[in-house]
C-alpha cells in the first residue's frame, strides 16, 4: 500500500473516565468511516492531565497494561475497524509508575508498549512527581499498514528520538501531547515553536509526523492550564497537510504516501551521511 490515511483526534476530558473513553471511542468511529487507518488520541486522554498539581491520590488512577480500561475498550475496537490504535495511559508497573502508550495493530493484538523518555517538571506540569523516566528506549512497529514509532509529549522537543526511530526504520512517527499554556506565564504561546519543533523532525528524517492534543481549560486548585488544540498531520518533508483548531474537539485526517517517503529517502541519503562520531 502506497498512500495511508492517518487522522488524530483532540477533545476536552472531564473526571468522568467512562464518558472520556466513550468520547475518545466517538471520534476514533468517526476517523476510521473517514478512510483512516492509523488514528491517535492525545496523552492520557482517560482523565484531565492530573500532573498539574502533585497530589499522591492521582497515583490512584494508574493500571497496568492488562487492567487499562482503555486498552481493554480500543483492543476490540481496532479489531472491529481494522485500524492501528496506539492508546496513551498511566501505567502501573508493579511499584513504578510510567506514562506509556500501547500500541494495537489493526487485528486488535497490542504489539507492546512504549515508556515515555523525556519527563518534564515545570509549574503546572510536575511530571517527575509521577513519571519515572521510561526503561523502553526508542521502539518502532511493523503494523498492518506501516512502520510507526511513537514519542510522547516532552519527548517531541528532543530530536534524537526521532532519529533513533527513522535509524529503526520508522516511516510515521506519532505524539500523543498535552500541551498549553504555562502557569505563571500565561502570555506565552509555544504552539508556533510547538508544530515547527516536529516539523523539522519530520524535515530531517524524511518521515510523516502526526501530533495529537486536548483542547478546553482544566484547573486544579489554583493551577490552570489552557490547552493549544492545534493537533496536526505532516507529510514526509515536513509540510502540513491537516491541521486541527485551537479551541473545537475534532478529527482531522490526511493522506501520507510511503513510497514518496521510500523515494525521498532513497534520494536524499541523510542516514548514509551522518558522521555520529563527529558528533
Amino acid at each position: 500500500m502506497s498512500e495511508v490515511k492517518l487522522a488524530a483526534t483532540q477533545m476536552a476530558c472531564s473526571w468522568d473516565r467512562t464518558e472520556n473513553l466513550e468520547k475518545a471511542e466517538a471520534l476514533v468511529r468517526d476517523a476510521a468511516a473517514r478512510g483512516a487507518r492509523i488514528i491517535q488520541l492525545q496523552e492520557l486522554f482517560e482523565t484531565p492531565y492530573f500532573c498539574q498539581q502533585q497530589k499522591s491520590e492521582y497515583f490512584g488512577l494508574a493500571t497496568s497494561l492488562e487492567e487499562n480500561p482503555a486498552v481493554r475498550r480500543f483492543r476490540g475496537v481496532a479489531r472491529e475497524l481494522e485500524v492501528v490504535l496506539p492508546i496513551p495511559f498511566f501505567e502501573r508497573a508493579k511499584t513504578v509508575y510510567f506514562n506509556s502508550v500501547a500500541v494495537i495493530d489493526a487485528d486488535g493484538e497490542v504489539m507492546g508498549i512504549y515508556r515515555k523518555t523525556h519527563i518534564p517538571h515545570s509549574p503546572g506540569y510536575c511530571e517527575k512527581y509521577f513519571f519515572s523516566p521510561g526503561d523502553t528506549g526508542p521502539r518502532v512497529w511493523q503494523t498492518r499498514y506501516a512502520t510507526i514509532g511513537v514519542g510522547i509529549c516532552w519527548d517531541q522537543w528532543f530530536p534524537e528520538l526521532a532519529r533513533a526511530m527513522a535509524l529503526m526504520g520508522a516511516e510515521i512517527v506519532l505524539y500523543p501531547t498535552a500541551i498549553g499554556s504555562v502557569p505563571g506565564a500565561e502570555g506565552l504561546d509555544i504552539c508556533p515553536h510547538w508544530q515547527r519543533s516536529m516539523q523539522g523532525h519530520a524535515a530531517s528524517n524524511l518521515m510523516a509526523v502526526l501530533a495529537s492534543n486536548r483542547v478546553g481549560v482544566e484547573r486544579i486548585d489554583d493551577s490552570e492550564i489552557t490547552w493549544f488544540g492545534s493537533s496536526f498531520i505532516t507529510d514526509g518533508q515536513g509540510q502540513k497537510i491537516a491541521e486541527a483548531g485551537r479551541e473545537a474537539e475534532e478529527v482531522i485526517v490526511a493522506d501520507v504516501d510511503l513510497d514518496l517517503i521510500r523515494l525521498l529517502r532513497d534520494g536524499l541519503p541523510f542516514f548514509r551521511d551522518r558522521r555520529p562520531e563527529m558528533y
